[in-house]
Parts: C-alpha cells; sequence; structure tokens
C-alpha cells in the first residue's frame, strides 16, 4: 500500500530548454506511485491510494497505474485538478530543473472523510509514504497521520522516504511536521540531505566532493534509530560529479549490523528522476522476500541503478533484470 501525489509529468524533449522547446513529452509519476510500480513489476498487490478529479485527465493518471498492474480500488474521484510538474533535463554540468504546478491538486485538498484507512489497511502487509506528501498541504499531512495509526492499529509495516523538497517547505516546518509522523516508521529511507533538513541528522559525509565513506553514516544511524525506534534506517548514497555521471551505492542498518553495498557507476545517465523511489520499491520488495539486509539492498541498489538508464518516472524493470546486475553482470551485451 502507497499513498501519495500521482502528477501529469510534462518534459522537454531531449535535454532541449524550456524557453528552446514547442512541445512536451507527457508521462504520469509520484514518489509514492512510482513505488507502486515497482512493487507491482516484482510481482505483489501494489496498491495506490490518493485523489483525483473525475475528468479524464484524472483518468489517465489512473489508468497509467493500471497498465503497469497497480491496483486503483482505493483511489477517491473528485477535486478540481491533476497537480503537474515541468522537467528540463540537464546535461554535463547543467543540472536538470523542476518547475511545480501542484497547489491546490485532489489530494492537497482532500478530506479525511475520502478514506476508510481501516479498511484499507486490513489485510495489508506493508505500507509507503514519502516527505513529499506532508509537503504539499497541511491537509495531506493530516491524512498521512491517519493512515499511519491505521496501519500500526493492523499491525502493518511502515516506511517512509524522507524526500526533502525545498520548494515545497522550509526545514523548520518539516521537522515540525516530520519527527513527530516518525513514531508510526519501521523503516527510514533517506540521503545525507534529507535527514538533515527533515530530521536534524547530519552524516560527515562530502557528497559533492566524492566523498561518502559509509563510515561518516554510522553514528547518525544509530542516533536515528535510538530516538524513533526504527527498525532499519537505509540511506542512498550518491555522488554527483555531473547530471549525467553519478557514482551510486546505499547502506542500511538494522539495530545491530551495518552493510554498505556495492558502488554502481551510472555513465550515461538517461533519466535520474524516480531513482529514489526505484531503490524504496526495491527494498521493500528485498526486505519482503530475501534472506537478510544484505541482499535486500544488494536488490534495491541495483534495481535503482537501472532505473537511471529508463526515460520517465517509473522503474520498468523485471525481479530477473535486478538479479542480474545485482549479481554481477552489468556488460548492457545485447540478449539473444
Amino acid at each position: 500500500m502507497t499513498m501519495g501525489e500521482i502528477m501529469l509529468r510534462l518534459s522537454t524533449p531531449g535535454n532541449t530548454r524550456f524557453v528552446q522547446s514547442d512541445a512536451f513529452d507527457i508521462v504520469y509519476g509520484g514518489g509514492e506511485a512510482n513505488v507502486a510500480v515497482s512493487c507491482a513489476n516484482y510481482g505483489h498487490d501494489a496498491y495506490f491510494v490518493t485523489k483525483l478529479p473525475q475528468h479524464e485527465i484524472g483518468q489517465a493518471a489512473v489508468n497509467s497505474l493500471r497498465k503497469f498492474g497497480v491496483k486503483t480500488d482505493y483511489i477517491a474521484r473528485g477535486g478540481d485538478r491533476v497537480g503537474i510538474y515541468y522537467l528540463e533535463t540537464g546535461a554535463s554540468m547543467r543540472p536538470s530543473k523542476v518547475i511545480y504546478d501542484r497547489a491546490h491538486s485532489a489530494i492537497a485538498e482532500a478530506d479525511p472523510a475520502d478514506f476508510d484507512f481501516d479498511y484499507i489497511m486490513r489485510g495489508a502487509d506493508w505500507f509507503h509514504w514519502s516527505g513529499i506528501t506532508p509537503a504539499i498541504s497541511d491537509k495531506a499531512a493530516l491524512l498521512v497521520k491517519l493512515a499511519c495509526e491505521a496501519a500500526k492499529r493492523n499491525n502493518v509495516t511502515v516506511s517512509c522516504d524522507l524526500n526533502f523538497r525545498k520548494k515545497l517547505w522550509t526545514k523548520e516546518k518539516a521537522q515540525s511536521v516530520m519527527k513527530p509522523l516518525m513514531q508510526y516508521v519501521d523503516v527510514c529511507i533517506g540521503n545525507e540531505e534529507d535527514a538533515e533538513l527533515c530530521l536534524g541528522f547530519k552524516p560527515q559525509a562530502d557528497v559533492t566532493g566524492g566523498k561518502t565513506d559509509a563510515a561518516g553514516y554510522k553514528g547518525i544511524f544509530e542516533a536515528m534509530a535510538k530516538e524513533f525506534g526504527f527498525k532499519y534506517v537505509a540511506s542512498t548514497l550518491r555522488e554527483s560529479f555531473s547530471a549525467t555521471h553519478n557514482g551510486w551505492k546505499a547502506m542500511i542498518y538494522n539495530g545491530q549490523e551495518f552493510y554498505e553495498s556495492k558502488r554502481y557507476d551510472i555513465n550515461p545517465i538517461i533519466d535520474r528522476v524516480g531513482g529514489g523511489d526505484s531503490f524504496s520499491g526495491g527494498l521493500i520488495h528485498g526486505l519482503l522476500t530475501k534472506a537478510n539486509q544484505d541482499e535486500a539492498l544488494e536488490f534495491a541498489v541495483a534495481a535503482s541503478a537501472l532505473k537511471h538508464t529508463i526515460p520517465g518516472d517509473v522503474n520498468m524493470v523485471s525481479v530477473a533484470e535486478v538479479e542480474a546486475l545485482a549479481g554481477g553482470d552489468a556488460s548492457g551485451r545485447v540478449q539473444r
């Protein structure tokens, strides 16, 4: 079960800039929706919870989920608009840019009466949300709290991708909302910026300079787990050499042991949007199906490395493809 906002993404073709483009490529996506697609691709019964307008654009968003096997039974219908975001894909030293047009979207103005969270959570194994959802409105933040409470009443594992978005709120507002919500979270996912801005924990790491030694994360993982009672803390470690060349690995802590994944050199990146979501989806699958946290993390990192090679928001890969990469096959040879 995931809950959040699915948006209409309008992206400039190729690497063109906003000011030079005469058309946009259209896909639908959003943090928790992307996670639901990943989980559906891995064979899980994945449900996405949101609110969308009754009109045709709202229906197109619903259809975009259904084509990947995501179940839409708990999507409320109503409201006036689907959130939009514009994406300009960067290259080399020019970064990608995102412009949001999502104020007053249907899910941002949804009411608790739109959802029966106890019914939704009954029988679920896992509930995932991200820090983007409570950032879009105070109403959405209340929905997250109510969903988490229902998840706990129904013994559902809860994961959260911290996902700080500076265009949606300040770090002060983020911490005032996110810290109280952590009491419901079993699996905390994020990166060094998310942990600092959402929860106030700063690792000793220079990501921009490429210095991402896992030792710099151990202390804050222990402190976060102690303060909030997390069963697992996981962090992606992205080395940004350019918009099209990143190093990619991750680390996980289960309260007793730390594990650092293998590192992937991703060059060239085709589309890095959704990279973190694909990691979350892979980690959820790994923790549900793998023998230990080490195997779960390797699956998640391989899955997210593959996502960087796929245009669009969602990760369209199978378990077999992810396991082949995690097992060492990164040759890219044609499969005949």
